[in-house]
């Protein structure tokens, strides 16, 4: 089996050391700031759901070659507070977020949005189980991959047996259900 690293024009932070990783004290709120532009409404979470904090992500998407096309296979990334080096999760199989603290959540995709046809699109998913410890993933009930850049297998055909890395950054948005003040929820596009 050969395994192949496909190069990226997108910019990955260098790793370096940087301050102790952020305390639940340390985080900076978000904001409709924190948002981009533009959101498509196929990935703008339900009323009922509230932002909650927003990581960045920078890694690879996985591939395998399977009858000479690749297929996805799994996320391999860390997770950083935004304006921060330090990583404070890991992002992999399942999908899977894991913060720090040891809590983690597992989602399924709802819809996509292709926002640049050369990047993997963005998504809504909602959260389908939660494990490990009590913590900040406990509670997230729904999740927005925005913001991304690379990503993407390429279209041309492979070998069988062949694996793929490609690299990716995105901003992960993440919800809680917060229904008795949905009038004032924070959404990122809503």
């Amino acid at each position: 089996m050969r395994h192949i690293m496909l190069a990226s024009l997108i910019t990955l932070p260098a790793c370096v050391a940087g301050p102790e990783p952020e305390t639940s004290t340390q985080q900076q709120p978000v904001t409709m700031a924190s948002c981009p532009d533009d959101v498509p409404a196929a990935v703008v979470p339900a009323q009922d759901q509230d932002l909650a904090f927003a990581l960045d992500a920078t890694g690879v998407q996985n591939y395998a070659c399977t009858d000479g096309a690749w297929r996805f296979i799994a996320p391999d990334a860390q997770l950083f507070q935004q304006s921060s080096s330090s990583s404070v999760g890991h992002h992999y199989a399942g999908p899977t977020w894991e913060y720090q603290d040891g809590s983690s959540v597992v989602a399924g995709k709802l819809r996509d949005a292709i926002v640049d046809p050369s990047s993997i699109p963005w998504l809504l998913l909602v959260s389908k189980s939660h494990a490990g410890e009590e913590g900040r993933m406990t509670e997230i009930t729904s999740i927005q991959r925005l913001e991304t850049a690379g990503g993407l297998a390429p279209a041309s055909a492979c070998t069988s047996g062949d694996t793929l890395e490609v690299p990716y950054t995105a901003t992960y948005f993440f919800y809680r259900t917060k229904s008795e003040a949905s009038k004032t929820n924070l959404r990122c596009g809503g």
